[in-house]
């Protein structure tokens, strides 16, 4: 089979993928995944996905074997001197004269297909796995690079063939998405990532991906979700959750069109609803979403996830109970996070419904620890946060958490999310400041006390900065920094409350205050839980007031 017509029949079984038609685009591919090169990718990338939804070791070595033949069959396809001569020689001669326009797509092939095995080593819980990830990682890069070199001396229209415009969007795609999730880590981390030799400028990688969703190329519909993926979940959790939903809008309205009833594109219009504050409208979405297949049930385990938030914001703590009920029955993601997901939600509620929905708190807590995975020896952060709140009810005499629903969607930045629906959040308020009654009258204070005060005061702090009550904000913010020496347990709330009280400056027009509050959130404070989220969402509130701080005189920029 020709590159061309390899092509055309990729981008049919992308039609079939996006229609929910899973099993028909991975019966399409197989018959030539051993002898085209665009087949092999395309035929992993499916068996990929699925794997990282079901978490199932069958699916993970399926997976695995698949990437394995993919490399195998991309190799074949690959210019036999190697990359390092093919690049030497650009500075000689045109790379056209040097690498067919097969090689070349072979290259791209083979640089993605490295980039999903990376994802999949990550998964295997040995530091060796992470170093093996690493290093795929690093030479994928690399061919990425080349490919960009490719593309970037291959501009004569008159020399490029009808394939050329696929090869371009895969380089679109591939330095777009490095670029972007590089320029999210912390600084300290960016520059050791510089300086092995990775780039991460996320204006560069926003273009490349636009670039590549606007090239009606095969990959254009990737370069979109991950796109999608950035603006809708990454600039929400590890971000100042300000997310750019306009241009989510434009970025998807071609494909609701062409996919109506699509899972993927239902999901992405629920998600979009859900972060306008749409709820009811998200809702409904959701349950499209889920209605309209039935062979990727992990699909369903998204749409659940999303609606156990959705009716959260609205404190319908039975509904949120249900969805976080089927995580823990039906998905392998997080069993720690949906188990204390689900003991939490249950916290919010009366006892005695508790009691005649036949579910025991205590115990459910109880098992979160037991539930927790490690990825290359190290706990994921949410699991770790989630065990240390669930440890109060590890005695024999154990000790209620505040608000854990409340808390918990404080850590998904849940809070900017319901911000936008002043009803909603007057009412989480009043929930907070009648637990905050409850905890002032408790006769027996226990030595969680003081935390779960300040608990109460952050999350009161965040509604009213949401509801425009800057100076009560303030003195709630204020509150909790002035007692650190008390706080026993959750040394996390001091540095994120900082956090929190410098976007208020922010909010203000007050930026150089605003900067030196984060910044001293940064570096005066060390391993507390979710350190690392916090530094992620510090570096993106530093980043949104580069531009003034690029323009105060040296003398008056904070350290």
């Amino acid at each position: 089979m020709d590159l061309e017509s390899a092509l055309k029949e990729c981008s049919t079984a992308l039609d079939l993928f996006l229609n929910n038609r899973f099993s028909d685009a991975l019966t399409l591919l197989k018959p030539w995944k051993s002898q085209s090169m665009y087949h092999a990718m395309g035929y992993s990338s499916i068996l990929v996905m699925q794997a990282g939804m079901t978490f199932e070791p069958k699916d993970m070595d399926a997976a695995m074997a698949s990437l394995r033949e993919s490399l195998q069959t991309c190799q074949r396809f690959r210019k036999k001197t190697g990359i390092v001569e093919t690049l030497t020689s650009l500075w000689y001669r045109q790379p056209s004269d040097n690498l067919t326009e097969e090689e070349m797509h072979a290259e791209l092939c083979y640089a993605e297909v490295l980039l999903q095995k990376a994802a999949l080593t990550f998964l295997d819980e040995s530091i060796i796995g992470f170093i093996k990830g690493g290093m795929k990682i690093r030479n994928s890069y690399q061919i990425y690079k080349d490919c960009q070199a490719f593309a970037s001396v291959t501009k004569d229209l008159e020399k490029q063939k009808s394939t050329h415009i696929h090869f371009r969007g895969g380089v679109n795609m591939g330095i777009g998405s490095f670029n972007l999730i590089l320029s999210l880590l912390p600084s300290r981390v960016l520059r050791l990532m510089e300086f092995l030799g990775f780039s991460g400028d996320r204006e560069m990688g926003l273009s490349e991906l636009r670039e590549g969703a606007a090239s009606n190329s095969l990959r254009s519909i990737l370069s979109t979700l991950t796109l999608l993926m950035f603006h809708l979940y990454i600039s929400v959790i590890l971000g100042t959750g300000e997310p750019n939903l306009s241009e989510s809008e434009a970025l998807l309205e071609p494909y609701i069109e062409k996919f109506p009833n699509g899972a993927l594109i239902l999901f992405y219009i629920a998600r979009i609803a859900l972060l306008k504050g749409n709820f009811t409208f998200a809702e409904e979405k959701f349950l499209a979403c889920i209605a309209a297949q039935q062979e990727w049930r992990q699909i369903h385990h998204l749409c659940y996830w999303e609606l156990m938030w959705a009716y959260s914001f609205e404190q319908n703590w039975k509904e949120a109970y249900r969805y976080a009920d089927l995580l823990c029955k039906e998905s392998k993601w997080s069993q720690a996070t949906y188990t204390f997901q689900k003991a939490a939600i249950l916290s919010m509620l009366p006892e005695e419904e508790v009691t005649g929905m036949k579910e025991n708190v205590v115990e459910i807590f109880r098992q979160v620890e037991g539930l927790r995975l490690r990825i290359a020896g190290k706990s994921i952060p949410t699991e770790k946060f989630a065990a240390h709140k669930a440890e109060r009810y590890s005695s024999s005499n154990p000790v209620k958490l505040v608000v854990p629903a409340l808390e918990m969607m404080y850590v998904w930045n849940g809070f900017t999310v319901v911000g936008k629906r002043p009803e909603l959040t007057k009412s989480i308020l009043t929930t907070l400041e009648k637990a905050e009654e409850e905890l002032r009258d408790d006769p027996n204070p226990s030595e969680y006390h003081m935390d779960d005060t300040c608990v109460i005061q952050l999350l009161k702090g965040l509604c009213l900065r949401h509801m425009g009550h800057l100076i009560q904000a303030e003195l709630c913010f204020n509150h909790v920094i002035a007692s650190e020496s008390d706080i026993k347990h959750d040394s996390y709330l001091v540095p994120f409350t900082m956090y929190e009280l410098g976007l208020l400056h922010k909010q203000k027009g007050d930026f150089n205050t605003a900067i030196t509050v984060i910044e001293n959130a940064k570096t005066n404070y060390k391993n507390y839980h979710m350190e690392s989220r916090l530094h992620f969402r510090i570096h993106a509130a530093l980043n949104t007031m580069g531009s003034f701080l690029a323009k105060l005189p040296p003398s008056r920029t904070p350290a």
